[in-house]
């Protein structure tokens, strides 16, 4: 219940799975009061449908008296409308694989994987929003032909608020969702018309680009709406990241990121050189597979997650010589849009319930421990994880993740970080000044493991190994 004299200020976290709103006492970050809604599944959604789930978190006076507002959003995502702002067809989500080709020949016709890493900051794969548009333009050309612009996931919610409020002024984005499109640049800090000439032929309308608390616009009732931000610079923004700080994030996808005072160029396409949405940047590695391996895991074994947690957990390291490679979902980092999950080592001996749980679990975490090592090989300093999403509960996840990333690792108190993060934000754009400080809290944390080392190294070595013969 807020106060008499308590300022409000709300976060959206419009994410692949659900909208989930928390409503935030503006000089604290205290949670005053939170709503959901899910989002209906697939890699194809009509914006709408964000909407629709929009006003249901909301319903019920949860923004009464609320004074600023921002959204975060699911990157990447491909949202085109029309002459009258209307959508020309169903958004393609970041996890939509069909551009996969589409990102190759963009990479070949910008003149190679090194350009773009120097020149963009990222390397085509079929995440991008370039290589969505590209798409568009091979299998939709009427498609394409009825789209005056494109934007992505959190401009458009944005848009439609302040529209519903008579305070919309024109489509508005941020830095840190901006880089992850493929067309804007976090280097040089602007748009490459050239690169959306060559994705679709012709110009086409994106965004302005707002600075990390300059406002989208204000409602008619006198409320502010912040720039907002894609997912990843929300949760930054959130867990109030500091140079040292990585965030190892498990959910529906799983990424790496750290905040970073410089643009990064990887060549290998591997890590990406996105922008944060205060200023600095924000170097990030995302894979599709993250809990859902657990997920399928427990299915494989008929078990719910609580036990496969305890299995894992009661299994030796390594798992009895079991190495997982868990591309269930194909994957984005190795580019690898067709892959499968391979079960390696498997024998008669070492085929048990507790070593195949074990076997989900490490592989999973051995994929982001390759993550994180990309993006200490782009001189980023890393000397402790933050863990975050719905995988950072189980006790063994946090167990194996310590040891494998070999740095400690701090699982924060269960929260909305990105909702948080943008609640944050829209603080900050109420006010006119810097981002309120926050306490972030801490639920625990798990220091690697000095008698593990050998076994690590064991199992880092028979999963590098089991990815160079599969994929090279």
């Amino acid at each position: 219940m807020a106060t008499k004299h308590q300022q409000l200020v709300a976060g959206v976290d419009s994410s692949t799975q659900s909208c989930k709103v928390v409503v935030c006492d503006a000089a604290t970050g205290e949670v005053v009061r939170q709503g959901r809604a899910p989002h209906p599944d697939g890699t194809e959604v009509h914006p709408h449908e964000w909407w629709t789930a929009y006003e249901a978190a909301t319903a019920g006076g949860l923004l009464d008296g609320v004074s600023a507002l921002a959204v975060g959003g699911q990157q990447h995502g491909m949202v085109t409308l029309d002459d009258s702002d209307e959508v020309v067809r169903p958004a393609l989500l970041w996890n939509d694989t069909r551009s996969a080709r589409d990102a190759a020949d963009l990479t070949e016709e910008f003149g190679g994987a090194q350009r773009w890493a120097t020149e963009v900051g990222v390397v085509p794969v079929a995440s991008f929003t370039i290589t969505k548009l590209r798409w568009l333009r091979r299998a939709e050309p009427e498609s394409l032909d009825r789209t005056r612009a494109c934007v992505l996931p959190h401009d458009w919610l944005t848009g439609r608020i302040l529209k519903q409020g008579k305070g919309f002024e024109g489509w508005a984005t941020d830095r840190g969702d901006a880089s992850g499109t493929g067309y804007w640049s976090a280097g040089s800090n602007a748009y490459l018309p050239e690169l959306l000439d060559l994705a679709i032929g012709r110009p086409i309308e994106v965004p302005r680009v707002l600075g990390p608390t300059e406002p989208s616009g204000r409602t008619e009732s006198g409320m502010v709406i912040g720039p907002g931000t894609g997912d990843n610079a929300g949760a930054a923004l959130g867990l109030g990241l500091r140079p040292g700080d990585a965030v190892i994030s498990l959910g529906t996808s799983g990424t790496a990121f750290a905040r970073h005072e410089s643009a990064v160029a990887d060549a290998s396409g591997a890590v990406a050189s996105f922008a944060d949405a205060t200023g600095d940047f924000l170097p990030l590695l995302a894979t599709l597979n993250a809990a859902r391996v657990m997920t399928a895991g427990a299915t494989m074994l008929g078990l719910d997650l609580a036990e496969l947690d305890r299995l894992a957990a009661s299994a030796p390291r390594g798992a009895g010589g079991l190495t997982l490679l868990p591309y269930l979902d194909g994957e984005r980092t190795p580019n690898l849009p067709t892959a499968t999950g391979t079960l390696s080592g498997l024998t008669r001996a070492n085929g048990t319930p507790e070593n195949l749980a074990r076997a989900v679990v490490e592989g999973m975490v051995a994929n982001l421990a390759e993550a994180l090592d990309a993006l200490r090989g782009q001189g980023v300093q890393v000397e402790r994880v933050l863990l975050i999403g719905g995988a950072a509960a189980s006790t063994a996840v946090r167990s194996m993740a310590a040891d494998l990333f070999g740095v400690p690792v701090a699982v924060p108190a269960l929260g909305e970080y990105v909702a948080l993060g943008v609640a944050r934000q829209a603080a900050g754009t109420l006010a006119g000044s810097d981002l309120p400080q926050w306490e972030v809290r801490t639920e625990t944390v798990v220091e690697p493991d000095a008698a593990a080392t050998d076994a690590t190294a064991e199992l880092r070595g028979r999963y590098a190994d089991l990815r160079s013969r599969l994929h090279g």
